[in-house]
């Protein structure tokens, strides 16, 4: 689902006041981690998440398996926290504007 810029301005206002969900420890990005990542997204459809520490690289990395792992789509990210969406096709929570 590709999202419009008003739309993803829209979530990074919205996820302003958020606080993270999912807090990733020494081990990084294990399936455990995207397991409760992906019922976290299911619940709240956007969420936060605070990613362990290392350089720029591993935090991609860390990204992009929790991107994949879950469907979600990546909203935005200072430092080491990002800002995941996805949609609730069942019960979608939040009206996004067009």
């Amino acid at each position: 689902m590709a999202l419009s810029s008003s739309q993803i301005r829209y979530l990074r206002s919205l996820a302003h006041d958020l606080s993270p969900v999912v807090l990733l420890g020494n081990k990084g990005a294990t399936e455990a981690v995207v397991k409760e990542l992906d019922q976290a997204l299911g619940i709240h459809e956007l969420v936060k998440v605070k990613l362990s520490g290392g350089d720029k690289d591993e935090r991609q990395a860390q990204i992009d398996v929790l991107t994949s792992g879950t469907a979600a789509e990546k909203i935005h990210q200072i430092g080491h926290v990002v800002v995941l969406f996805r949609r609730n096709a069942d019960e979608p929570k939040i009206a996004l504007p067009r």
